[in-house]
């Protein structure tokens, strides 16, 4: 029965992986995710249904568009495939729970966030929205109204705490340190993991983006670190680990 549960949920990862490139594509370009259907950037083609089969049909197309033969972005497989990992690992660590519910809808926006903001330099506000949405209803059914409340206070001090530090670094630096986006999208980390988690949410991002902003800076091309997937990414990792997050934390201040 778990096999069958790890295959359904990969596959719907994949299927939901494109549809999610086609989001973080089309919406930063004001493009409908609806119309047209999916098609070849460069001739217009129109998919037929066995070319969306999400990775094979770009294995078996050689990466290329099978009418105008241009090269395809390994981005488009690779969130694909991506994606229906991050659901089976949601399962395999949360089981049948709300919990898995909820990582499977954060895995949603960090997939959205990390192709938009590299992509384009944007965040999107629309799975910011979903994703806040869809969390508190869930955290309505798993702790009631005075746990769903809790949460948005949590989710508010965070929004604060990274609005401050975004005017901190403007002034600091004498240009956008951080971007609006950036901040949006700690609301939803607050409402997900508490002050506390989030503090190292804020903390882990920090360390994760400083390998890739040292290469851009070595590469001397524009030194603009997008921060939104290192945000997004953080707060995967701290959710799926927070029981051992808080351990450390409860070590560290003598809790």
């Amino acid at each position: 029965m778990m096999v069958i549960i790890l295959v359904y949920l990969f596959i719907l990862g994949m299927v939901l992986g494109s549809f999610y490139n086609v989001v973080a594509s089309r919406l930063p370009k004001n493009e409908s995710i609806i119309s047209p259907g999916s098609h070849c950037e460069n001739c217009n083609h129109k998919l037929t249904w066995y070319e969306l089969i999400p990775v094979f049909s770009y294995i078996f197309q050689g990466g290329k568009c099978s009418k105008c033969k241009i090269k395809l972005s390994i981005l488009y497989p690779l969130s694909e495939l991506v994606t229906g990992i991050l659901f089976v690992l949601s399962y395999v660590i949360f089981g049948a729970s709300y919990q898995m519910l909820m990582s499977l809808v954060v895995v949603s926006v960090v997939v959205i966030t990390v192709i938009s903001d590299f992509k384009y330099m944007v965040i999107l506000d629309e799975p910011i929205i979903i994703g806040s949405i869809m969390i508190s209803i869930l955290l309505f059914f798993d702790g009631g109204l005075v746990y769903l409340g809790n949460s948005m206070f949590h989710g508010i001090v965070l929004l604060v705490i990274m609005v401050l530090i975004k005017l901190f670094g403007d002034k600091l630096f004498k240009r956008e340190s951080l971007g609006w986006g950036d901040v949006k999208l700690s609301f939803l980390a607050g409402l997900l993991l508490g002050v506390r988690l989030g503090a190292v949410y804020i903390f882990l991002s920090s360390v994760i983006a400083l390998p890739y902003a040292i290469y851009i800076t070595c590469r001397k091309k524009d030194n603009v670190v997008p921060f939104g997937p290192f945000l997004a990414i953080s707060m995967l990792i701290i959710y799926w680990n927070s029981s051992f997050v808080f351990k450390i934390l409860g070590y560290l201040l003598g809790v």
